[in-house]
């Protein structure tokens, strides 16, 4: 019995020490990164592309990497509507930009718009909350998507997870998705990737929503009905994970790409901490001489899930995956196209918050056109980066190592 007592003792011990390693390792790097801005403030400068638009599956798919070009058309079509509109978003800030689209939202329900809306409140806890209320209106719905409740407390996995999608759809003919959150920080200073789908495959994006929204409404809240797709097309999918249901089919595709690869598979990534499955498809991929590339922030605003990701660097690069940085500005992009014929714009990173964490959302689109559009973008965005070596890697300061190995564990909640 004393000896069980001194090996739990030790056990415990052991644990508070990897605590305190891993809390003393993260402020390093935060305040490492703090004074990194002070002295080299990003410029939020970045070149980027007018919209440009293909046609897939008898509905026009428009690509927008600069956020003032998605939002004019993102609030035209708000305006408008003339019988419904669903909004959904994580960060959604208390500033101007985020005015016009509250106020946007408000008139749309007034005119007698039926107009639902679902805010994730976790996403904006750092924004005025009375921004998050709504005048009271018969057409508008709102649904602040908690992040106490009960579920989430004890542990259960189908009520967990955060709202990380970025929804809006029109008419049932309009639909808008992709990384952009809502702000002025997104208008002009972030790279991001958003589409929009005009046509019959609208529908795709329309259910995901009225699923998120019959799934989780309040108690009394109206019901929506899905009204189904008679020109449904495999050539575009919304495809959704859903923690309720215990589904998280996006990190599959993105596996199935890989696997299926045969000439590239180009990714751009907001934040990048591949498991040990898609470190491993990335890998394979490269070594029959599939000409990977993963474009990353070289610094993101989350420093933290920068440094979880770095212990994937090497076995990537010696396997003959390049990694390029991101220079000036955080890209946010959330997307990935492969032999010029499939691509995926959505809302998840490759990390385990979105493979296996939160709600996500991404637009799987077979076609040749969006794939050379999101081709096209992805090497104007390698202008504006620097790649990172293997020998620049394998040359990296000792203490950065050290930082990087206690650190790591934290990859699996990041």
């Amino acid at each position: 019995m004393p000896s069980m007592a001194r090996l739990w003792r030790g056990i415990k011990a052991g644990i508070a020490i990897t605590f305190a390693l891993q809390a003393t390792a993260v402020s390093l790097v935060i305040a490492i990164d703090e004074r990194r801005k002070r002295r080299e403030p990003a410029t939020g400068e970045f070149p980027h592309l007018p919209p440009r638009h293909a046609r897939v599956a008898n509905t026009k798919v428009t690509t927008y990497t600069f956020g003032h070009d998605l939002y004019e058309d993102m609030l035209e079509a708000i305006e408008s509507a003339e019988h419904s509109v669903y909004f959904e978003t994580y960060i959604w800030k208390a500033d101007a930009v985020g005015q016009r689209f509250r106020d946007a939202i408000i008139r749309a329900a007034r005119r007698g718009v039926a107009t639902y809306v679902i805010v994730d409140v976790f996403g904006n806890l750092n924004q005025d909350p009375r921004f998050r209320y709504f005048p009271a209106i018969d057409n508008l719905h709102v649904r602040r998507f908690p992040f106490i409740h009960f579920g989430r407390i004890f542990g259960l996995v189908r009520q967990s997870g955060l709202d990380h999608r970025k929804l809006l759809i029109i008419d049932s003919t309009i639909s808008f998705v992709g990384g952009y959150n809502i702000g002025q920080l997104y208008a002009d200073h972030w790279r991001d990737t958003h589409i929009r789908m005009i046509g019959p495959q609208t529908w795709e994006l329309e259910n995901a929503f009225i699923d998120m929204w019959n799934g989780h409404r309040t108690r009394g809240a109206k019901r929506l009905t899905d009204r189904g797709n008679p020109e449904w097309d495999a050539r575009v999918r919304a495809v959704q994970n859903l923690p309720s249901r215990l589904s998280y089919p996006i990190r599959s595709i993105y596996l199935g790409a890989l696997d299926r690869a045969s000439s590239h598979a180009w990714i751009t990534m907001g934040y990048f901490i591949p498991d040990r499955d898609l470190q491993e498809a990335l890998i394979a991929a490269a070594r029959r001489g599939v000409d990977v590339r993963v474009l990353i922030p070289e610094y993101s605003n989350h420093i933290v899930a920068d440094w979880a990701g770095r212990p994937s660097y090497k076995a990537l690069l010696d396997a003959g995956v390049r990694i390029f940085l991101y220079q000036g500005a955080m890209v946010h992009s959330k997307t990935m196209t492969v032999d010029s014929r499939w691509s995926t714009v959505g809302t998840a990173n490759i990390d385990a918050l979105s493979m296996r964490g939160n709600y996500e959302i991404n637009a799987e689109i077979y076609s040749d056109s969006h794939a050379d559009d999101l081709e096209t973008i992805f090497e104007l965005d390698m202008t504006n980066s620097s790649e990172l070596t293997a020998e620049m890697w394998e040359n990296r300061p000792r203490f950065a190592r050290i930082l990087e190995r206690i650190m790591r564990p934290l990859g699996v909640i990041l």
